[in-house]
């Protein structure tokens, strides 16, 4: 009874023990019984290879924890990290504070191959994943060996048992997910027990039975007390599996309990989530099926309510009965510090009429300002072809619409460099296979592209509602570029370029290379329609190895003549990557501030720099547009490559406060307005330098110009020809021309010098030096008599450049 009595010791205790134990029990034929104790608790009293424990094991989990260091690269070598080996997933994170919110990644060990190198190192691999551990001691080294060993065969065995039935829902987090797979095992571990159990009650009974049959057989009194005596072992092995079987059942039932709120509370979950999941695809339809309406022009549908029908791309409608009128008729999104992709939702801008007093943060005060019928945005928010259909309807000189393909000719970077050895960079002779045939002053022309914005700037009564197009138009200038990789040719000193579109679109256009070191353009442009603007650009480089940065140097001003809004705003810096090795392409970065001097508006527009683990549209642009008193009126946002939308916002305030301890702030707006739309690129432009349809106009022949202008440039005019071996003879006889003028300007430098008189160097033809009221800056300005020398083509005071 001894022996059987030490095998009580548990009654309570965890039924696995006992169910190893009684597994382990001889044949009843035999006299004796091993002698052997339960493990209190179910797993023994150390860790998985004896010792102290080395983690906390969590009840009805297979859970192991601690320190080990964990290989990261050849820099920093083994760092220290903390591993979770849970449910046959191992997890690691930097510290224990990090379990809350941050895994730093995790392997499955149910495929996972467990290698130890040495002593101290373990080797999981799983497909492409590898991970080199390195434990403390041989000891622990051990420990989680045989801890990860027991975790991946409880993985193998439970995804073998599992049903290839996957169900129509998935848990609502990967916590969540790791809880319930962890609740199944358990109840799986259970279940097994009671099927242990209910084998042995059956064996032990049937032994029973058959000892009691041989005691009411016997005769003879000493035999019948050897056999009393098995029969109360047998009886006492028999208690002790009914118990263990009372015991595993008691905690199934309690575990079920446990989790029955929690699974009912899920699938509650479920069913709501996938009750709005249903409500926001009918809401999508409907506002698709509107759309469609809108676009074929249902008659149906009335005019102020076009702007119902617009959803961003990325937006989520809200679900209905989830928010006020007002929270589903408004979009809310943070602005400029780390902005996160927008949340939009349309709004009907009748809606917001009844709520006035709702209204404080709005622009002017009145959301009314808003209608389609009364404001100007009424025009921008057609589309841009819109616009193009509008100019062939005006009578205009006809254009050419391509040019000669690009030659596909092969660039031997060895045999350009092999000619620069010894040569100063100055001297160094590029040839036109790296250049587009178009100057630079053509390229700064082809900012006038979308000149259509500032004609209705012209018509805003808003000094703020003028800054959202001048701010467009300020993108818009960037768009040529995202496909254009090829550099434009370095003008000559003293070239120009001329852009006369006056009958056709009510502007003019002049460029002057103004200096040739530093490089230094200025141009300026009249408008008939109610606008000039003026602006001298240094281009600035700087080459990286892998890309080269672009810095332009210098303001663009923008005067209307009706209100005189003087704005002012400078370019972003543009990179070329891949420079040495890989596809080229363009990308822009950084940020502009446009400055309204009279109204002292000002509008912050950034350029997110593209970024391989940036979750943001590729090239996108945000910005927003305020008063003198820095109250938000208008929200911008959008691509350079693409179009931008100009959204009006209703309220603002504060939103939550960002990781790097910024504050956001959070804008409420109406739906958003289109401004800008990018002009699709002509057929073939591939083969024709990606040009636009303006820029394929912009080295046309054209009668009467002066001797000095880009379109007379020989070696540009042989290489959009394809004749590029005699433009590169033409390019080198050209900047050696201009070589030997600038040699003979500095002789003239150091003989007036000798001499004690003042030379004043270089002088512009058709602009002059001037300091700048408004920024103080010296720089070119028109000074006028250009186009009144091409009327009487009176050009004798051009100088010879070509």
């Amino acid at each position: 009874m001894g022996k059987a009595a030490a095998l009580c010791g548990g009654g309570g205790g965890g039924t696995r023990g006992l169910v190893s134990l009684l597994s382990a029990v001889p044949c009843l034929a035999c006299q004796e019984l091993p002698a052997m104790s339960a493990e209190p608790g179910g797993r023994g009293g150390g860790g998985p290879a004896g010792g102290p424990p080395a983690t906390a094991v969590a009840p009805g989990s297979d859970t192991y924890k601690g320190w080990l260091f964990k290989w990261t690269n050849y820099l920093k070598g083994y760092q220290r990290r903390w591993f979770v080996l849970s449910n046959g997933l191992l997890s690691y994170y930097r510290t224990q504070a990090e379990m809350a919110h941050t895994c730093r990644g995790t392997i499955n060990l149910s495929t996972a191959h467990i290698d130890t190198e040495d002593s101290c190192n373990i080797v999981l691999s799983n497909g492409g994943r590898t991970y080199h551990l390195k434990a403390n001691s041989e000891v622990e080294r051990q420990r989680w060996v045989t801890a990860l060993e027991l975790a991946k065969a409880k993985a193998i065995r439970m995804r073998n048992n599992q049903s290839d039935d996957s169900g129509d829902e998935e848990p609502a987090s990967q916590s969540d997910k790791s809880e319930l797979h962890g609740t199944l095992k358990t109840l799986s571990s259970k279940l097994e027990d009671l099927s242990t159990c209910n084998d042995l009650i059956a064996k032990h009974g049937a032994a029973l039975q058959r000892s009691l049959s041989e005691l009411e057989n016997l005769k003879l009194p000493a035999e019948s007390g050897e056999k009393i005596k098995a029969v109360n072992e047998r009886a006492t092995l028999f208690r002790i599996t009914s118990n263990a079987m009372i015991n595993a059942c008691r905690d199934f039932l309690d575990l079920a309990e446990t989790h029955s709120r929690k699974w009912q509370r899920a699938l509650q979950y479920e069913r709501e989530q996938r009750i709005r999941l249903e409500e926001t695809i009918e809401q999508l339809a409907k506002q698709h099926n509107s759309l469609e309406r809108a676009c074929r022009g249902a008659p149906g549908l009335s005019s102020s309510s076009t702007g119902v029908t617009s959803t961003a791309k990325g937006s989520v409608p809200s679900a209905k009965g989830e928010a006020s009128d007002e929270d589903e008729e408004t979009e809310y999104f943070d602005a400029m510090e780390d902005a996160p992709a927008f949340i939009t939702v349309t709004a009907d801008p009748k809606h917001h009429r009844r709520s006035g007093s709702n209204l404080s943060g709005a622009s002017e005060g009145h959301p009314e300002d808003w209608n389609l019928e009364d404001s100007v945005f009424e025009s921008s928010n057609q589309s841009s072809y819109n616009e193009s259909t509008c100019k062939d309807l005006l009578p205009k000189k006809r254009r050419r619409t391509r040019i000669p393909d690009k030659p596909n000719y092969s660039l031997n970077l060895w045999s350009i460099m092999k000619n620069c050895i010894g040569k100063e960079l100055s001297k160094i002779p590029m040839p036109v296979n790296f250049n587009e045939p178009l100057s630079m002053l053509q390229r700064l022309t082809e900012d006038l592209e979308y000149h259509e914005l500032l004609d209705k700037a012209v018509k805003c009564e808003s000094s703020t509602e003028q800054m959202c197009f001048v701010a467009a138009f300020s993108v818009s200038s960037y768009s040529t570029t995202v496909h254009r990789t090829a550099k434009p040719f370095n003008p000559l000193l003293g070239e120009t370029y001329e852009l006369d579109r006056l009958e056709e679109f009510g502007f003019r256009s002049l460029c002057e290379q103004v200096s040739h070191h530093p490089p230094a353009a200025a141009h300026h442009v009249y408008s008939k329609r109610g606008w000039t603007l003026w602006q001298e650009i240094t281009i600035a480089s700087k080459f990286r190895g892998k890309y080269l940065s672009i810095m332009p140097l210098g303001a663009i001003h923008l005067e209307f003549h009706s209100s005189g809004n003087h704005y002012v705003w400078r370019k972003v810096t543009s990179t070329v990557h891949n420079i040495i090795v890989g596809k080229l392409w363009i990308d822009q970065s950084g940020e502009i501030e446009i400055v309204n001097h009279k109204s002292k508006d000002k509008c912050q527009l950034k350029f997110t720099p593209y970024s391989y683990f940036s979750r943001d549209v590729p090239r996108k642009v945000t910005g927003v547009v305020s008063d003198a008193d820095g109250k938000a009126h208008y929200v911008m946002s959008g691509t350079w490559d693409e179009k931008m939308e100009c959204s009006k916002i209703v309220h603002s305030s504060h939103g939550s406060t960002s990781m790097e301890g910024k504050q956001k702030t959070v804008y409420q707006t109406l739906s958003p307005k289109v401004l800008w739309k990018k002009y699709p690129l002509p057929e073939n432009a591939e083969n024709m330098y990606f040009f636009s349809d303006l820029a394929l106009t912009l080295n046309e022949p054209e009668e009467r110009v002066a001797p000095t202008d880009s379109r007379l440039r020989p070696d540009q005019r042989l290489m959009e020809s394809g004749r590029w071996d005699e433009a590169n003879v033409e390019k080198q006889r050209l900047e050696e021309k201009q070589r030997a003028v600038r040699r003979r300007r500095e002789a003239e430098a150091v003989e007036a010098l000798e001499e004690g008189k003042d030379y004043e160097g270089y002088i512009p033809l058709w602009f002059e030096r001037k300091v700048d009221a408004v920024t103080g800056e010296l720089i070119c300005v028109y000074k006028g008599g250009y186009w009144e020398a091409k009327d009487k083509q009176d050009w004798s005071s051009c100088p010879d450049i070509f």
